[in-house]
């Protein structure tokens, strides 16, 4: 998607994502996002299901790992 798409926030503060960019990030209605402030703008982050996320960290070893403790 290299076209520049915009869009405008209502009166009650709602946007509408547009179609193209629905499309190629694979949205569906009713899905969860989360918004990270970075500076002057935000990012909009498809927040992931608990299912999608099983076994992601499968083979992960505890050792040599680094919590807060360790830093200086």
């Amino acid at each position: 998607m290299s076209v520049r798409v915009t869009a405008k926030l209502s009166t009650k503060f709602q946007i509408s994502v547009p179609k193209a960019v629905r499309t190629a990030q694979h949205w569906q209605a009713g899905q969860e996002f989360a918004f990270i402030p970075k500076g002057r703008a935000v990012l909009l982050v498809p927040v992931p299901k608990a299912e999608d996320l099983a076994g992601l960290a499968r083979g992960a070893k505890a050792e040599g790992y680094r919590d807060r403790s360790d830093r200086i």
